[in-house]
């Protein structure tokens, strides 16, 4: 059974940083896009970011420059480096690959 694991987050302070990891328990991994969705407290979820297979990544204007997604296609697993955190990046976060969602990441910055 394909399963998604995810791990990392925290608390940190505004303009800390924090990391998530996104990894596939098969090779379906190398063969999709990876996405990151968030959910903020009394909000509904959002895209957040994409990485393709082709490394080609896409970013929601308010996290571009700061969140860095990268993919390690023999490790299958990617990377979310969020740097600068604010307030409203606080959220539940969750990585997507096709139908599969991972585990929930929380992410909390404190002001």
């Amino acid at each position: 059974q394909v399963q998604l694991v995810e791990s990392g987050g925290g608390l940190v302070e505004t303009g800390g940083a924090l990391a998530l990891s996104c990894g596939a328990s098969e090779s379906i991994f190398a063969f999709n896009g990876v996405t990151w969705y968030r959910q903020a407290p009394g909000k509904q979820r959002g895209w957040v970011v994409t990485v393709t297979t082709t490394h080609s990544t896409y970013y929601k204007s308010s996290v571009e420059g700061r969140f860095t997604l990268t993919r390690d296609n023999s490790k299958n697993t990617a990377y979310l480096q969020m740097n600068s955190l604010k307030p409203e990046d606080t959220a539940i976060y969750y990585c997507n690959i096709t139908s599969l969602m991972g585990q929930r990441s929380q992410v909390t910055v404190s002001s």
